[in-house]
């Protein structure tokens, strides 16, 4: 099946699953600055009587629905919701045959069976990955053979203070060490296991990569870090790669998401409509 062209007469409908920081962000951009061929069509959130204050201004006015109802009106979800709502959002717009957008890939590994889920209904899933660099040429890596990938991880001390990991290993961060302190080295699949609000990355770069059992992870404590920076080290049999990207928090209530995220979500929902796209 070819697939669908989306003009400004016949825009890509897409609503918003999550209408925090990451979910507001989104709608300014598809309402306010605006992409031709792309028409916010519906909002879903926890509370659906905040959602309506908070969407009011928009223009034109999405509906404000169950999150079950998302995909009737919709051609593309886009998820930005807590991760415990993952599973809630994604199983109704698969087996309506939609694509879903989302910000949660540690949600996505796992629920692995949603691919499955996917494939039997003709749905579809996309990580927005903006926060982790490199992801193009790790894919290509995958096809000619790596050989070793980790993420070097660093956050500041008080982003991960109060984890239960981290008091459970006895760290006190409460006065930030004055060196880099590792706390952390695993496997994707154990990193996005007992971190997966801090480090959703480690999912996107194993499923992008060699799988999560592959993937080795390292988190540091920083006190010289102002936001969060994520580091890939990759050896393959075509490329060696070695990148940092330093993520600025986004100002929502607990400072944890990055900037980063709703624009990379805005640029996959234009990728989509885009009569051209760079980047595999």
């Amino acid at each position: 099946m070819p697939a669908m062209i989306y003009s400004r007469g016949k825009p890509m409908r897409v609503a918003l699953a999550g209408f925090g920081t990451v979910g507001q962000s989104v709608a300014g951009h598809l309402t306010e600055d605006g992409i031709a061929a792309i028409r916010l069509t519906a909002i879903s959130a926890r509370d659906l009587n905040k959602a309506r204050r908070s969407s009011s201004g928009l223009e034109p006015a999405p509906l404000v629905v169950p999150v079950a109802e998302l995909p009737t009106h919709a051609d593309v979800v886009v998820e930005c919701a807590p991760a415990a709502a993952f599973r809630e959002i994604a199983e109704p717009t698969l087996m309506a045959g939609k694509t879903l957008v989302s910000v949660s890939p540690s949600a996505l590994a796992t629920h692995s069976d949603l691919i499955d889920l996917a494939e039997a209904h003709g749905g579809r899933i996309q990580l927005a990955t903006g926060a982790l660099p490199g992801l193009d040429t790790v894919r290509g890596a995958r096809e000619g053979g790596i050989n070793s990938v980790k993420l070097v991880a660093r956050f500041r001390p008080d982003r991960l203070a109060r984890s239960d990991y981290v008091l459970a290993q006895g760290f006190d961060f409460s006065t930030p060490p004055e060196e880099p302190v590792l706390i952390f080295a695993g496997t994707a699949r154990e990193a996005t296991t007992t971190f997966s609000r801090h480090l959703n990355v480690a999912a996107a770069l194993a499923l992008a990569g060699p799988g999560l059992d592959e993937t080795l992870v390292d988190l540091w404590v920083d006190p010289d870090a102002t936001g969060s920076a994520m580091r890939i080290e990759l050896d393959s049999d075509v490329i060696k790669l070695d990148l940092t990207a330093w993520n600025r928090p986004s100002g929502g209530p607990k400072g944890g998401t990055s900037r980063i995220v709703a624009p990379s979500v805005v640029a996959a929902l234009r990728a989509m409509v885009s009569p051209l796209r760079v980047g595999s």
